[in-house]
């Protein structure tokens, strides 16, 4: 099973505002954390925190997965798979193409400005959908 961008993954990559990224502890726990994301087109972007325990568990395994929020009664799963790897010459998540179009309201309301952002969440995130499963 490959990856197929489906009109319904293409709207929760767009539209919503938090995905949960669930990464593995190098003992082998699943580790799921609501992030913030921008969809380029072919690939997801997260901004971690400096220290992030997220970084440590990609280093040691680069698997990951993307849950979205169901909607009502439990429908409109998505759940992405693929591999992440850290974006080391990635430009501060202020200046990242997107990224504050769509969060600057978020960081503004919990009284944070963007240089607060691009101080502690300094390190980006690329994931690479590998396969994807829905449910209508």
């Amino acid at each position: 099973m490959g990856f197929d961008l489906t009109e319904q993954i293409e709207r929760h990559l767009i539209g919503d505002q938090i995905v949960w990224l669930t990464t593995v502890t190098p003992t082998g726990w699943p580790a799921p954390r609501p992030v913030w994301f921008v969809w380029d087109g072919s690939a997801i972007t997260i901004y971690s925190l400096n220290d992030g325990a997220k970084l440590r568990h990609i280093a040691a395994n680069d698997k990951v997965s993307l849950n979205f929020d169901a909607g009502p009664g439990g429908g409109d799963i998505v759940v992405i798979s693929g591999r992440a790897k850290v974006l080391p010459d990635a430009p501060p998540p202020s200046r990242f193409p997107g990224l504050l179009d769509k969060y600057a309201p978020a960081v503004e309301y919990m009284g944070r400005s963007a240089q607060w952002f691009d101080q502690n969440y300094g390190v980006a995130l690329r994931v690479t959908p590998e396969r994807a499963w829905t449910i209508p």
